[in-house]
């Protein structure tokens, strides 16, 4: 129960951290028409609609509307996804600033959970927990690593390579998340192009997105980069998916087409999402994440 306890306080610190630098909190439906298609995610189906896989379409809709910065914790869900580290239901953390780019995000995250582990070493924890909390070095900068050079330090191939051979997703499990977050946090950054599904292009090199993952310890914990804005590239990359998802075998949702009619309103933002029961396990010194939850699905 003390992880219980670890948890709440973990998540009271985080909504101080966003409601002290004027972040607006909002609550948007977690019952939506047509999330973003994305090949990698198999959405729950609630009726003739869907449970969100991320509340990411309409918290952009927000920043379109004149929301220069605002964050949200909520329920989230994807099918086909229980082990150790995944849940069928989680609970996710977003947040999104008007102005910003992927970089401005990465100091997000450092500032963020440096304030965290501060309000729980402070705070009510298991001795576990205050152990887990005293072995973590969150002193920033962080180390970033970009994943052409993370594949060619831990893959020994070319990302291109590992693409072409439909190998990226094996070799980045296997090879590269081992390897990242040791010592401290680490961001991933720059992904390929193709693999950067809502995410601006870099300016600078248009063959990679501004995207990058945070690990620690090895466990991928964010996902965050400069927002795409241009409505008829991301109906584009949709349309892609979609037909990437013909092609396993399963049927696409619609597409979203409410979001995309807003999108040439929103600002230039970046936007990430952060799974709270992943950093609850770092935070608490859990290994399986169903240490860090009331209940879990098996159990109801």
């Amino acid at each position: 129960m003390l992880h219980l306890w670890g948890r709440a306080g973990m998540i009271r610190a985080v909504r101080r951290f966003f409601d002290q630098r004027g972040y607006l909190e909002v609550e948007t439906p977690i019952r939506i028409p047509a999330p973003a298609p994305e090949p990698h995610l198999i959405p729950q189906a609630a009726g003739s609609w869907f449970l969100q896989t991320s509340p990411e379409l309409c918290m952009k809709r927000l920043l379109a509307r004149g929301v220069p910065q605002l964050y949200q914790i909520c329920k989230c869900f994807r099918r086909k996804e229980r082990g150790s580290r995944h849940l069928p239901e989680f609970t996710m953390l977003e947040w999104y600033r008007a102005g910003a780019d992927y970089r401005d995000l990465m100091s997000d995250c450092e500032e963020l959970l440096g304030a965290v582990a501060g309000e729980l070493s402070a705070g009510r924890v298991s001795s576990v927990a205050a152990r887990a909390l005293a072995r973590l070095d969150l002193t920033p900068p962080w180390e970033r690593i970009s994943v052409a050079e993370a594949f060619r330090r831990h893959a020994g191939m070319a990302v291109e390579e590992a693409l072409a051979r439909d190998l990226f997703e094996e070799l980045l499990v296997e090879k590269i998340e081992p390897h990242l977050g040791r010592s401290r946090p680490t961001f991933l950054h720059d992904y390929p192009a193709e693999l950067g599904a809502l995410a601006r292009l870099s300016p600078d090199n248009p063959a990679i997105s501004e995207r990058f993952e945070l690990y620690i310890a090895g466990l991928e914990l964010a996902n965050g980069f400069s927002e795409l804005i241009d409505p008829v590239e991301q109906r584009r990359r949709f349309t892609v998916d979609r037909r990437k998802i013909r092609a396993a075998g399963r049927r696409p949702p619609p597409m979203p087409e409410k979001f995309l009619a807003e999108l040439a309103l929103m600002p230039p933002a970046a936007g990430i999402a952060l799974g709270l029961d992943r950093l609850a396990m770092i935070m608490l010194g859990a290994d399986r994440i169903d240490s860090v939850l009331a209940f879990t699905p098996e159990q109801l």
